[in-house]
């Protein structure tokens, strides 16, 4: 990663070896590990679990892919596999809560793991951030203000229509004093950024307009400073349609675990 934490993230393998249990294991996710945009966020929530003093820990090398997108690519056998490997690390380290930056981990790990022997309590790292700032340990003061900023906010599939996670992200952007404006495709009519369904890894078929530009051109619509998201698949898709869309660059794509470490001056 290019930009460090002046801060050791423990692993869990190190803190049962101390003798401790976090509250809260941080599922990081393929992208969150290899994707270098996605590494912002990853860095970014770490920083918000550390600054409000959550004992948490990652898995590191021991963690593995989900299977989300063996599954939606419709190879179940594949699934399983990879399901099975890390529900049986999971249970041996006897996780109860997990926390994850992609809502594809989310949705795999809540709604699918259980039927193969894995159950846990499963949040969205921006449900975490509404709950910290609801519990008043994060207060978006001290760092980078966004009050009056015009942000508009893409719902994720897996989180949004997948899961009925709507106000969450909402609740953590209006903590901001910004100006929240919606495309006209948000909450339960909103629209794919392109990318699910495992389509992230694949070329787009034939079409009039790939789906990415066409929700990009949605979210130009509201004329915002900043694109919320919430998924580093989104985060992909959106900001290559920005890249073709907004000439001038004007236009940014964050993730909300950015947004609030920023504006907590983290």
């Amino acid at each position: 990663m290019s930009e460090q934490l002046n801060f050791t993230v423990p692993t869990m393998a190190e803190m049962i070896a101390k003798g401790e249990e976090p509250e809260i294991l941080f599922w990081v996710g393929c992208a969150g590990s290899y994707d270098e945009r996605a590494q912002k966020t990853t860095r970014d929530i770490c920083k918000i679990l550390h600054h409000v003093g959550m004992k948490y820990a990652v898995l590191g090398t021991e963690e593995s892919c989900t299977g989300d997108p063996a599954k939606r690519a419709g190879n179940e056998f594949l699934f399983q596999m990879q399901a099975m490997t890390n529900i049986e690390v999971l249970n041996g380290y006897n996780i109860k809560k997990i926390v994850t930056g992609c809502p594809h981990c989310f949705n795999t790990i809540k709604n699918e793991y259980p039927g193969l022997g894995g159950t846990y309590e499963v949040i969205h790292h921006t449900q975490l951030i509404q709950q910290l700032i609801d519990e008043g340990k994060l207060k978006a003061e001290g760092g980078e203000s966004f009050k009056g900023k015009k942000i508009t906010y893409h719902d994720p599939c897996y989180l949004g229509r997948g899961n009925d996670v709507y106000e969450a992200p909402r609740k953590a952007l209006e903590a901001l004093d910004a100006q929240l404006v919606e495309m006209k495709r948000c909450k339960s009519n909103g629209l794919c950024c392109g990318a699910g369904g495992a389509q992230m890894f694949k070329e787009p078929e034939k079409g009039n307009k790939d789906i990415n530009i066409e929700r990009i051109e949605e979210a130009l619509e509201t004329q915002p400073q900043i694109i919320a998201a919430s998924c580093p698949f989104c985060m992909t898709m959106l900001n290559d349609g920005v890249k073709m869309k907004d000439q001038d660059q004007n236009v940014k794509v964050l993730d909300i675990a950015e947004i609030t470490a920023r504006a907590n001056g983290l």
